[in-house]
């Protein structure tokens, strides 16, 4: 607060870290304990704090349809601060889904058709025989392309917040179906298959899954999503942003996940 001050007790902020770290678990009520004890320690130095923790929470994940499961990872980050009295907690998370395309479906669609006609055409429909050409390459001749996608998303949460971050994980991937899998047997590939063709996704549609998924949780304040489609058709990805559109609240900046990353 001191305009002229300068160097902080580092060795202070370290003791208490590390105390916080060997006591505590890390949470909202933690981090907002850990910044009021920063500053007591810098009396007169400033009245503000604030601390960032970066790291891959790894957890279990069932298989579709299989009785197995394997270590998925996702990028985390829990962010404190304090100002002028006023404490703030941000959760960031990263979860990988895959997207399919809607009009590449329909086109595909149209392809199998007219393969269709030009197979049967004129002919007098056999059940078995249209049911074994339906199993070869000429049957299915097209499919539609997918990727890799990801939902980024931030949540203001209350220092109360129990940081559940595999039930905030759930929310994410509940809301967009098709999240990227860990240990796949056969079953589970056909399981994910049927899941992309009926939640075929523009990153519009996903990110207003995602919206609609947070407008039903009162235990966020604020919220930011960016959904990012690594596009298999176009050089570049196809991205949506929504946020909760409070006052004072995020802003639909789409680099504004990144500004915390670097």
């Amino acid at each position: 607060d001191d305009p002229l001050s300068k160097g902080i007790h580092m060795s202070r902020l370290y003791l208490i870290l590390d105390e916080m770290g060997s006591n505590a678990p890390l949470n909202p009520a933690s981090i907002q304990t850990l910044l009021t004890a920063f500053i007591e320690s810098h009396q007169g130095l400033s009245q503000n704090a604030f601390v960032e923790f970066r790291f891959d929470y790894y957890e279990r994940r069932r298989s579709l349809k299989s009785d197995n499961s394997g270590w998925k990872h996702y990028p985390c980050t829990l962010r404190g601060e304090m100002r002028d009295g006023q404490f703030e907690c941000e959760i960031s998370i990263s979860v990988p889904y895959s997207s399919t395309c809607p009009c590449s479906a329909a086109l595909s669609r149209q392809l199998i058709q007219e393969a269709f006609e030009q197979q049967f055409n004129g002919q007098e429909l056999d059940y078995n025989q249209v049911l074994e050409w339906l199993g070869t390459p000429e049957g299915i001749c097209a499919t539609p392309h997918s990727q890799r996608s990801y939902a980024q998303v931030k949540l203001k949460v209350n220092a109360e917040h129990p940081l559940n971050l595999s039930n905030v994980i759930n929310q994410i991937e509940d809301a967009v179906k098709t999240p990227v899998q860990s240990t796949v047997k056969r079953e589970d590939e056909q399981e994910f298959a049927r899941l992309n063709a009926t939640n075929l996704m523009f990153c519009e549609d996903a990110a207003r899954r995602l919206q609609a998924k947070l407008e039903s949780c009162p235990e966020y304040k604020d919220y930011w999503v960016r959904v990012n489609h690594l596009e298999s058709l176009h050089p570049h990805d196809a991205v949506a942003i929504v946020t909760k559109n409070v006052p004072g609240g995020y802003s639909d900046e789409p680099n504004f996940m990144e500004r915390f990353q670097n």
